[in-house]
């Protein structure tokens, strides 16, 4: 069933090019919004906007490589406020890196690039974009998680650093925004097959789970449009798990 819980509204999606971040774009404008698709893919994102366009919905393509200097960053962001018509009231910090090798195998340039797409990208963004929903006394911010900050593993120890660290912005953006009309909240994926790693399937479905199946693109995007709107108006702070129990449970 579709709804209208985003009509007059606008979302900037990071990482949107593709894989979750293109589902949850889509998702969105389905539901009325005024998506801006951002990343590093010119060529994908202007597919991603055809494709919404042609169904009806409103969406522009901001190419941006968030691993840049802060001033860069806080400059798309203004382009980006600029191309939604002044305002961005929807915020989902979706763009990740993920090397993911042991940890005297991680290089300085992968080891820079995750704190600076994973954890600083997110924070100068949200910097910038959330005073004006405070002025306004309403908005929403989605950081996209990961189960496996929920795990001890013997690989990705900084990936799944990041990613924790994520789900602790949210927690206190929530703490210092909420009083002020601002819901902050985060969207942990748990094992999703994507165009990028569908060699991996098999391997993937494996990985057995309560729900009996690997999680789609789609499923993640259903689980942000749910919590970015006035459905969870009363949701402040929290990590919505969608990883079909493989982070709270064990299969034997």
């Amino acid at each position: 069933m579709t709804t209208s819980r985003f009509v007059d509204r606008t979302a900037l999606v990071t990482g949107a090019t593709s894989g979750i971040g293109a589902a949850i774009a889509r998702t969105l404008a389905s539901e009325g919004a005024h998506v801006l698709i951002s990343g590093r893919h010119h060529d994908r994102g202007q597919v991603g906007v055809e494709h919404i366009r042609s169904t009806g919905g409103r969406a522009d393509f901001l190419g941006v490589d968030l691993s840049g200097p802060h001033e860069d960053i806080r400059a798309f962001a203004a382009a980006a406020t600029s191309l939604l018509g002044g305002r961005a009231d929807v915020l989902v910090n979706n763009a990740g890196v993920y090397p993911s090798p042991a940890t005297t195998d991680l290089s300085d340039t992968d080891l820079d690039a995750l704190l600076a797409v994973n954890v600083r990208a997110p924070y100068v963004l949200t910097a910038v974009l959330i005073p004006p929903m405070v002025e306004r006394g309403r908005g929403v911010v989605v950081n996209i998680g990961s189960w496996m900050a929920q795990v001890g593993s013997p690989i990705g120890a900084m990936y799944t650093a990041t990613k924790a660290a994520d789900e602790q912005l949210t927690r206190s953006w929530a703490a210092e925004y909420g009083p002020r009309g601002v819901r902050v909240n985060t969207v942990a994926p748990g094992v999703t097959l994507t165009p990028g790693n569908a060699e991996f399937e098999t391997v993937l479905h494996a990985m057995a789970t309560p729900a009996g199946s690997v999680i789609t693109p789609a499923d993640i995007a259903a689980a942000v449009a749910f919590i970015a709107s006035d459905d969870a108006a009363r949701i402040h702070g929290i990590t919505l798990h969608v990883d079909g129990g493989i982070s709270a449970t064990k299969l034997v």
